[in-house]
């Protein structure tokens, strides 16, 4: 089970406004009256916004000092309701005019967190490093761990753990009170999670675990969990796993979290259909599915789309089966886009600074060449040669910046277009190409092939060997087909474990030969290398234009409907969809391997 940063990522977003530390104010009625609205903006919502009434009634007798935190809790009032935009612009006023070095801190964190939940990810991060300089300024404690807590979820949510597990160990260095304690310690566990770093000792996540428990934070509490129970399946203990998940489900059903609800029932949905119990597996999917409903991005959704896919296949309810494949097909495809467009916009950010770094070089470079220039025109005689000079190096230096800054550009269209462990097309790229390829072969009438396979217990071999060996199986797979496929024939990993391969002026019978081809490729891959001993194998479904048409969702279900005969005819074999064969509902030939 992959990790859950889009659950626990928007938890901490919305749970981040109410984080944020009291401001400091003055002791005038008005002052007191500010204070109390303050320290109730998320206890007691009704309250605070009848204080706020009052205080705008009354924004005339305050002072400059005071009129600045009325606007800045105004701006709270209107990100607590849901309008983003409008928060921001009134934060942005107050981060950029006011001299409350505290004050603009804040108002930098409530950006932040609306950038967040509004998926402007990029200026997200142009607002964290612009914090990130106040941070030595900022003498509340418990507003420095704010501040802090928001960086270790943001670079959590774009895959750069390690920066996250950095500023999670600051704030835990810094005696934080028990509340961020709890929060710093949910994130350390995603890092710990994501960079399989975990603590020798079980006892470590127990005492976080607990602590967050004693204080009264049921939620991260049963977040924490989740990471621990992910941890013991990556150990093989799935027993263990579940065992804990099912302690602790009606307490997290309690909380009302739609999030932390549908992960749990996802993670039971997938245990329960491996272990054959259709009717439980059944049940946790429908529920992960009413509960990520509202989320069209969550990995819950698209946990609980492919176990109701799934099941149906193995009842043979092929019309319940196709159903379900869209709607899973969707949830995946919106969980990577969104993956990718915060990995992505971390890259664009990085990007854009050194392009900054760079564009100021360039101009101090451009300055010393305008002063050498005035000394060279006092002495033009004696300084003709090293003006020459200088103009060169100085056209030089922009050659160069124009090279790098293009190759910078296309490095990030590869990024866009690539996955990066196989180092063939993502979903998104293959899709389009296929797509593309599909419209112009229908206006020429030329028969497309699709294959689509997928890796036999993969699941078990992470399980039993680790991901570092999983992840050398996908690139072994990959560089296995890899020169069996033609020029014009196009890769593509769609899923976890999943591949597809679009080939050109192919009939069924050629490609159900290429497909046995790669099949024998992968069966002989030598898994030594990994210092374990055991066999890839993988299981394929093969279709035509001529029998599913020039649609491609429907190429696609129609390979995957075979691909999932073979797997229920023993695995590592090619199966044909458009041949009937006696009590399957799918249209296949079977070719078994050795």
């Amino acid at each position: 089970m992959r990790a859950g940063r889009d659950g626990v990522f928007f938890r901490l977003v919305f749970i981040g406004l109410c984080l944020l530390s009291p401001l400091a104010l003055g002791s005038t009625d008005f002052g007191k009256q500010l204070e109390q609205a303050d320290g109730l903006r998320s206890a007691d919502p009704k309250k605070f916004e009848q204080l706020l009434q009052e205080l705008d009634a009354n924004a005339a007798n305050a002072t400059a000092d005071q009129l600045e935190q009325l606007r800045y809790l105004q701006a709270y009032r209107l990100a607590y309701s849901g309008q983003y935009n409008l928060a921001i612009q009134k934060a942005s006023a107050i981060f950029e005019q006011s001299r409350n070095v505290a004050l603009r801190y804040r108002a930098g964190l409530l950006m932040i967190n609306s950038y967040a939940v509004t998926r402007d990810f990029g200026a997200g991060f142009a607002y964290l490093d612009k914090i990130l300089l106040l941070q030595d300024k900022i003498v509340d404690r418990k507003l420095r761990h704010d501040g802090l807590l928001v960086a270790t979820v943001l670079y959590n949510q774009v895959g750069q753990y390690e920066l996250g597990k950095h500023y999670a160990e600051q704030i835990l260095a810094d005696n934080p009170e028990p509340r961020s304690r709890c929060f710093a310690n949910n994130m350390l566990l995603e890092a710990y999670f994501n960079l399989k770093s975990w603590p020798v000792d079980d006892s470590e996540i127990d005492s976080m675990i607990n602590s967050c428990s004693e204080h009264g934070e049921i939620l991260l509490a049963n977040g924490s969990r989740a990471f621990l129970a992910r941890k013991w399946l990556g150990e093989g203990d799935a027993g263990k796993a579940v065992g804990l998940l099912e302690k602790y489900l009606q307490e997290t059903e309690a909380t009302g979290y739609p999030r932390l609800i549908s992960e749990f029932h996802s993670f039971l949905a997938e245990y329960k259909l491996q272990s054959g119990n259709l009717a439980e597996a059944e049940r946790h999917a429908n529920i992960a599915v009413k509960q990520s409903a509202s989320i069209p991005f969550s990995k819950s959704l698209v946990v609980g789309e492919k176990t109701l896919y799934e099941i149906a296949v193995r009842r043979g309810d092929a019309s319940s089966a196709l159903a379900h494949y869209k709607k899973y097909a969707e949830a995946d495809k919106a969980y990577l886009t969104d993956v990718k467009a915060r990995e992505l916009a971390y890259q664009l950010v990085k990007h854009e600074t050194l392009q900054k770094n760079q564009t100021i070089a360039l101009l101090n470079k451009k300055n010393q060449v305008l002063q050498l220039e005035q000394m060279v025109a006092k002495q033009k005689a004696h300084y003709g040669a090293l003006l020459v000079i200088l103009l060169a190096a100085l056209l030089a230096i922009i050659i160069l910046w124009a090279y790098r800054t293009k190759r910078m550009q296309m490095a990030f269209r590869r990024l866009a277009e690539t996955d990066t462990l196989t180092g063939i097309s993502n979903r998104d790229h293959f899709t389009k190409n296929v797509e593309q390829a599909l419209g112009e072969a229908a206006k020429k009438s030329e028969q497309l092939g699709l294959i689509m396979f997928d890796l036999d217990n993969f699941k078990s071999i992470n399980d039993r060997y680790g991901h570092s060996a999983g992840d050398w199986v996908l690139k072994k797979v990959t560089e296995a087909i890899r020169p069996v496929c033609r020029k014009q024939d196009c890769i593509g990993r769609i899923g976890g474990e999943e591949f597809a391969i679009l080939l050109r002026s192919s009939d069924l019978e050629s490609a159900a030969s290429m497909a046995e081809r790669f099949r024998e490729h992968i069966a002989n891959i030598n898994t030594a290398e990994t210092g374990n001993t055991f066999t890839a194998t993988a299981s394929f479904g093969v279709t035509t234009t001529l029998i599913s048409g020039y649609t491609f969702d429907t190429l696609l279900s129609q390979a995957d409907q075979a691909l999932y005969q073979s797997k229920r005819e023993g695995r590592n074999r090619v199966s044909r969809y458009g041949e009937q064969k006696s009590g399957a509902n799918i249209h296949q030939e079977v070719t078994p391997g050795p």
